[in-house]
């Protein structure tokens, strides 16, 4: 017998041996004489004695019938009442928390000290979404907190960098990053782009013209560039008088959309220094 057939034979033996020794009242109540209820219920008093004299139980069928009753109603009082219980956490009043150690987090940890995210010096979590036990995927957002000088970016950011584990777009204020980190990124295949907003000499430009295959890449630039320019400012709050009308406005995108085409067809007009997204505007 397995140990789950054993712990359910347990759990239910009272309700059989309760239903068994019912079988006995069955008969009792079989064998006892009345024309109705209150005559047999007199009469019943007075064959119990000799309805429990044979310690074994009645195996008539009525007397089964009640027997099997019996016992499932226990049982079914005996699910209700643990069904309504109150759930009381005996020991634990003033909370369960505790610190974790280190079985606790090994789950969570990748064999392989790259493959992972430095947490700590001894917790880590592994970069993989599809661990062994599913249960134990997370997801790899970490909020840092501290003040200035507390150590963010040095034992944070730049130990988690040289893991060279995955892709990483960092903001760099004070411009050390790159000079501290790159050249160890290089060496690991890593391509490094820097976009300068403070000295654009130092900054890695793109050629927006590369992205254009269709007319609609030609109307996405425009709108682009309309939203994040000063023309945006024109056109909504109608900074000069020249934009009260509509149709001016209109006018002025759609010269806007003509010139980028123009480039686009013909890419040796770009090389004029006269020809830039500055004074596009103003043809």
């Amino acid at each position: 017998m397995t140990d789950k057939a054993r712990k359910l034979l347990i759990l239910n033996l009272p309700y059989v041996i309760l239903g068994l020794i019912a079988t006995n009242f069955g008969e009792a109540w079989r064998l006892a004489e009345g024309a109705d209820i209150s005559e047999k219920l007199l009469a019943l008093f007075g064959i119990l004695p000799a309805a429990f004299q044979n310690p074994l139980p009645s195996f008539h069928p009525l007397d089964l019938l009640i027997g099997l009753m019996c016992g499932a109603a226990l049982r079914l009082a005996v699910y209700l009442r643990g069904k309504n219980a109150k759930k009381y956490r005996h020991n634990v009043e003033y909370g369960s928390a505790r610190w974790g150690t280190a079985a606790d987090i090994a789950p969570f940890i990748a064999p392989k000290f790259e493959d992972n995210i430095i947490l700590t010096k001894t917790e880590r979590l592994m970069m993989s979404n599809r661990p062994k036990n599913p249960a134990n995927a997370r997801n790899k957002n970490v909020l840092i907190v501290g003040g200035s000088g507390s150590g963010k970016t040095r034992f944070w950011l730049k130990p988690n960098l040289l893991q060279c584990h995955s892709s990483y777009v960092c903001t760099d204020p004070k411009g050390q990053i790159v000079c501290e980190c790159g050249t160890a990124l290089l060496k690991h295949g890593y391509r490094i782009k820097i976009f300068n907003t403070i000295n654009f000499k130092k900054s890695m430009h793109f050629n927006p013209f590369a992205y254009i295959h269709s007319e609609k890449d030609i109307l996405k630039l425009v709108t682009t560039l309309i939203a994040n320019s000063c023309f945006s400012t024109f056109i909504s709050e109608s900074y000069y008088p020249c934009f009260d009308t509509v149709f001016y406005i209109k006018k002025r995108i759609i010269a806007f959309q003509f010139a980028i085409l123009f480039l686009h067809l013909y890419p040796k007009y770009r090389k004029l220094a006269r020809v830039n997204f500055l004074h596009l505007s103003e043809l």
